[in-house]
């Protein structure tokens, strides 16, 4: 007997899932870089915006717990499907033109374990352990003091500014995929459909250089 096909099974299935979990990601990332653009606002704001976040455990370790499900799934379904892609044709092209592949799409191959490298740098930067990166001392209270003396350091300040290059990336193809693959797909809408996934790429990577640039320039101490 064969066992029944499952929405999983199907690719047009872990492509719904891919976009519903990249949906949350993305969510998250704006509401992120949101917060963390209070750094502009001085510390008292900066250190209470942090501060909330921590006294509330509850909401805390329900967003962390639906962001790890949300990355995993979507890690595990994208490399299902890359590997099913590259099997699906057992002989190479002679000759490979990427006509309708824009250069997004082809960085999100390297883009996703760039980013994945970046996340956890991220963490460990300011989460968990909390690792100075510098001559400083990474403080337990005083999250605006930790996030200025990290960006002081200007290859810290580097590989975040390259980091968000794919992030962005990431984002604009990534959002494009998402409308197809929920059937958002009409030629009167394709051009506003195109624009959005863009300006909000550009939006969320200027606007997460945009901190650490400030900071390095002393705009932001």
């Amino acid at each position: 007997m064969e066992k029944a096909l499952t929405l999983y099974d199907t690719t047009i299935g872990k492509k719904a899932i891919l976009a519903l979990t990249g949906l949350v990601l993305y969510g998250f990332v704006i509401v992120h870089m949101a917060g963390n653009l209070q750094v502009f606002l001085g510390p008292e704001t900066f250190n209470g915006y942090a501060a909330t976040l921590k006294g509330n455990a509850l909401l805390l370790w329900g967003v962390r717990g639906v962001l790890l499900a949300s990355i995993g799934a979507h890690v595990l379904i994208s490399m299902s499907l890359v590997v099913k892609s590259a099997g699906a044709r057992s002989v190479g092209y002679r000759a490979k033109e990427n006509v309708a592949t824009n250069y997004s799409a082809l960085t999100m191959k390297y883009g996703g374990p760039a980013i994945g490298l970046y996340i956890l740098f991220h963490l460990a930067h300011f989460t968990f352990p909390g690792i100075a990166m510098g001559h400083y001392r990474h403080s337990e209270v005083d999250a605006y003091a930790n996030f200025v003396n990290g960006f002081q350091v200007p290859w810290v300040t580097a590989i975040y500014v390259v980091a968000q290059f794919f992030v962005g990336m990431h984002l604009y193809h990534g959002a494009y995929s998402l409308f197809q693959s929920l059937g958002l797909n009409h030629s009167r809408y394709n051009g506003l459909i195109r624009l959005v996934p863009r300006v909000l790429g550009v939006a969320v990577a200027a606007g997460n250089i945009a901190m650490p640039l400030a900071v390095l320039s002393g705009i932001v101490r």
